[in-house]
């Protein structure tokens, strides 16, 4: 499909890591001139859009994305604009994976289904900040029944396939404080050292048993780990205080027990961010999205899981059912050589519209 490179070449093209809003209104125009949707863009950027509000059924399907990138390397951009490239059958440059490349087949298969239920197109902001975006489409009712969220689920089961990913993990980042006394390190007898209670802390971190649950019979498991440590103030000085870092990955409806750290003398654990996890918790629409895979590609998908969180956690938590299908790779987003598969996005185009004419 010509159409879907070069609308993927335009979008690419558009700076936004720091300010969405010019790829914002690329998509919002594109819709308005492309479809008879009814368009919406809201206070802080977000690109809504609806169609099929006559079919007979009152279902709602979601085709859901973002249009945010972390910030290119310098290779990807040249005068204030992103480099894009083709090259073997992809196309390279910062966002192409994540995750533009499946926004636009999102938005042509959008364009080209006639539904089968009320259809929803949603590109979302400040996803890469923390869902931002998403979180605030919720709070001001976006709550479609279902939602396929169009972060990369290809070459998960194996080379060359689109699964369908009917669960992810959440993040969950916070910080133990260690508190003590100063004194001159002639006499540690004197201080209370910030630490060796920190020390302590990550003994039990270390220790901290994290669960394993099952979505949909795919079992899922957590981590926890520290990640950075920052304490003392000279080499002579008992520390007073001392911070660790704590990765967290979620699993639905389980934690950690970190909040144990808080029974040593001295520490405090503070939540910094929450991202939350994704479960489907629909095996009809999880199989019918498979089913819709199955039939725009020659390979076998599959349900699988997904390490790391995405909008999809925002939509699940709010009541929404959601699955994960798209065009990007493991090791592809957020690199120097960030690329996508060109024929890879074509199958993606072909999973939604698949899946919003059979809903």
């Amino acid at each position: 499909m010509d159409e879907l490179v070069e609308v993927t070449r335009d979008l690419v093209s558009i700076s936004s890591h720091e300010d969405e809003t010019e790829a914002g209104d690329f998509i919002e125009q594109w819709l308005r001139t492309e479809t008879d949707a009814e368009v919406t863009r809201d206070e802080i950027g977000n690109v809504i859009a609806r169609k099929g509000t006559g079919v007979e059924t009152d279902t709602e399907l979601a085709l859901v994305g973002h249009h945010d990138v972390v910030p290119p390397d310098e290779s990807q951009i040249e005068d204030g604009e992103y480099v894009v490239e083709e090259s073997d059958g992809r196309l390279y440059g910062r966002g192409t994976a994540d995750m533009k490349g499946s926004v636009v087949a999102s938005m042509l298969a959008f364009r080209d289904v006639d539904p089968a239920c009320e259809l929803v197109f949603a590109s979302f902001v400040a996803e890469e900040l923390g869902g931002d975006g998403a979180r605030h489409a919720v709070e001001n009712g976006f709550s479609p029944d279902y939602a396929i969220v169009a972060e990369g689920s290809t070459n998960y089961s194996k080379d060359g396939v689109t699964d369908v990913v009917i669960a992810h993990r959440g993040r969950r980042a916070s910080t133990i404080t260690a508190s003590g006394s100063a004194a001159h390190a002639s006499e540690p007898e004197a201080g209370k050292n910030a630490i060796y209670r920190a020390c302590d802390a990550v003994d039990i971190v270390r220790d901290c048993s994290v669960p394993t649950v099952s979505v949909l019979g795919h079992e899922i498991s957590g981590s926890v780990v520290a990640t950075e440590i920052e304490g003392g103030s000279a080499w002579n000085v008992i520390p007073a205080n001392c911070d660790i870092t704590i990765d967290e990955r979620t699993v639905p409806g389980e934690r950690a027990d970190l909040e144990a750290v808080e029974e040593i003398e001295g520490v405090t654990w503070t939540v910094e961010q929450d991202l939350p996890p994704m479960e489907c918790d629909d095996a009809e629409f999880a199989d019918a999205v498979l089913e819709s895979a199955r039939d725009a590609q020659e390979s076998e998908p599959e349900h699988v899981t997904k390490p790391h969180a995405t909008d999809a956690g925002w939509l699940s938590q709010a009541g929404v059912t959601c699955v994960v299908c798209g065009a990007s790779e493991p090791g592809e987003a957020h690199t120097k050589n960030e690329s996508v598969g060109i024929a890879v996005l074509e199958r993606c185009y072909r999973i939604y519209r698949n899946t919003a004419e059979r809903l």
